[in-house]
């Protein structure tokens, strides 16, 4: 018996080895769940159960650094076995990678500054980036002017567009005929001859002294270059005569868009004297809106003088108006006849407000202060009038 057992007991001790070494490398394994595996301080050895031995981080880098580790499915849970992982590097056993068993492979690293124009298509442009510029700077706006070189390009002017014929009519219909027609064309667009007639004071004025009527008037008949004018205006007493009246009829030709110099001739009448004068003036729109009027007079007696005209519609509403207005008169001479000193002679200034019922028609009222100056005050007061008065007025202004 006992040299049976002693020929027996390397057999059994042969088998159950093994068995004894698998049991207590799965007890091992069983001790610690997955998670408590992913997060102790040491990780766990990816190759745990297939006889291979790691030295540790620390000693020595990993020999499978940088080499392809797939591998068959372990039977140990937790280990990382079987998953591919190219290019990773194993962290050092005292600082686990928060990352370990995931893929990056397709994460691409952090931009500092975003780029504003990602996933925007901008075909043709030439963006301009100043090298003295700090790294990480905004895009400085781009002009968009025509001269601007960060416009996109443009295509030149095809060469047929300036061959040809000027007027493409010409292929089609007979040269003669279209030439008459276009100045025809010319004629009734770009030289129209219109005419208008302006009355703009007709009033009656109401004062210490005698109830008096005025009205100045004037109108033109021509083109935009050249024009008759004519103007005319006076004054008198209510249920009284004429105290003086005048008509112009001068040439007009516009040498700025905005001014007409103006020559002819005037008649006045008086009931002391007639006058028959050379006439030559501007009139026009001055900057900001100053209507002006200003002319020079040469009598048939040799006598001087000139007159100068302003006024201006300031707007309180559409259709409400208030008009300033001065005049001033001038003489180079005495002229007895006329009761008429040199110098400043008169001066009117006024302020009317009128109400457009419609643009060709505006009754208004207004206030008007008039004096005389040097010898003309004289010869006003010799003839027993007030050299100074204030009116109220009242009236209508009209055009057509």
């Amino acid at each position: 018996m006992r040299f049976f057992a002693a020929t027996l007991a390397p057999l059994v001790l042969s088998f159950a080895s093994p068995a004894l070494a698998q049991s207590t490398d799965h007890s091992a394994h069983q001790e610690a769940p997955p998670q408590a595996a992913e997060q102790a301080e040491t990780p766990a050895d990816p190759h745990a159960g297939h006889g291979t031995t790691v030295p540790p981080a620390a000693a020595a880098p990993d020999p499978h650094a940088g080499h392809d580790m797939t591998m068959p499915q372990a039977t140990t849970p937790g280990s990382n076995a079987g998953r591919e992982m190219p290019g990773m590097t194993v962290p050092p056993a005292s600082a686990p990678d928060p990352q370990a068993g995931h893929d990056m492979s397709t994460m691409a690293a952090p931009q500092t500054t975003p780029d504003p124009h990602a996933g925007h298509d901008m075909p043709g442009m030439q963006m301009s980036w100043p090298e003295s510029a700090p790294e990480g700077a905004a895009m400085p706006n781009i002009e968009t002017s025509a001269d601007n070189d960060g416009r996109p390009p443009e295509a030149p002017t095809p060469t047929a567009a300036s061959e040809g014929p000027a007027h493409a009519a010409d292929l089609y219909f007979d040269p003669v005929q279209m030439a008459a027609a276009r100045e025809q064309l010319r004629i009734e667009n770009g030289e129209i001859r219109a005419n208008v007639v302006i009355l703009d004071r007709l009033e009656a004025s109401f004062g210490e002294g005698a109830d008096a009527y005025v009205w100045d008037a004037q109108g033109w008949y021509g083109g935009d270059i050249h024009r008759f004018w004519w103007k005319s205006e006076g004054e008198g007493a209510i249920n009284g005569e004429l105290e003086s009246g005048e008509v112009e009829a001068l040439y007009s030709r516009a040498f700025t868009p905005y001014f007409d110099f103006q020559a002819g001739v005037r008649q006045r009448y008086t009931p002391d004297a007639d006058r028959t004068d050379l006439v030559v003036g501007v009139q026009g729109l001055a900057p900001y809106w100053f209507e002006v009027d200003v002319a020079a007079f040469l009598s048939n007696e040799g006598e001087f003088s000139a007159r100068a005209e302003a006024e201006y519609d300031l707007r309180l509403t559409q259709r409400l108006i208030l008009q300033p207005r001065a005049e001033v008169d001038f003489s180079a001479e005495d002229v007895p006849e006329l009761a008429t000193g040199s110098g400043l002679t008169n001066a009117e200034f006024g302020v009317r407000l009128r109400y457009e019922i419609r643009r060709e028609f505006a009754p208004y009222v207004g206030i008007e202060w008039s004096s005389s100056f040097g010898d003309t005050r004289d010869y006003v007061e010799a003839r027993g009038e007030d050299a100074d008065d204030t009116r109220l007025v009242f009236g209508i202004r009209a055009w057509f």
